[in-house]
């Protein structure tokens, strides 16, 4: 197995969004902006990273009986770190991700790739499986921030875009998202097509 494939296949080829279509009520829910997107893919990589570590090194210990206790166990351990730092030291982020935060222990990128990949491979792999998928997430989520943050509010990172544009308000509802995550999935897709031929 290849470490370089491992790591690159959660980037384009196993993308969490885009490919597997898995995480995408919290990518819609805290797309709005790029700052939200930023903070959600940091927290939701630190969890995959170290939840992959964590069952990867314990995987021989776990009766399968209580298996997907344990990893529930392990990816809330992390979760709730994340939680308390940004309580603590980003409270404003913290405020805005609100809900969103504690949802990363349910998110099925990070229990899909613990019972689909650190469960069944070694340390180094299932490292670089969570920093590859965490990276994936990561970037289709902020690419739809952008988009929508840019439309809906006339703003990238609270600095306006055009000075005088009326933003489309829609794009920062839910119906913006899925029209962004729409042309989003057509253009992978449009990409993939053309590299077969």
């Amino acid at each position: 197995m290849s470490y370089t494939k491992v790591f690159i296949s959660g980037l384009w080829k196993k993308n969490p969004i885009l490919v597997l279509g898995i995480g995408l009520c919290p990518a819609l829910a805290v797309s709005t902006s790029v700052s939200n997107a930023i903070w959600m893919s940091i927290g939701t990589t630190f969890v995959l990273v170290c939840s992959n570590f964590m069952i990867s090194l314990i995987k021989r210990f776990i009766a399968p009986q209580i298996r997907i206790t344990v990893f529930i166990v392990v990816i809330a351990s992390f979760v709730a770190v994340i939680e308390l730092v940004l309580e603590a030291y980003q409270p404003a982020v913290y405020n805005s991700l609100g809900i969103f935060i504690s949802l990363i222990a349910v998110n099925c990128i990070i229990f899909g790739r613990a019972e689909e990949f650190a469960s069944k491979n070694g340390l180094l792999p299932s490292v670089l499986d969570g920093l590859g998928m965490g990276l994936g997430f990561g970037f289709a989520l902020c690419v739809l921030a952008f988009f929508r943050e840019i439309l809906g509010a006339n703003k990238i990172l609270g600095i306006t875009v055009i000075p005088g544009m009326q933003p489309a308000l829609a794009m920062i509802l839910p119906v913006g998202a899925f029209f962004v995550l729409g042309f989003m999935l057509w253009f992978m897709n449009y990409i993939n097509n053309k590299n077969k031929v």
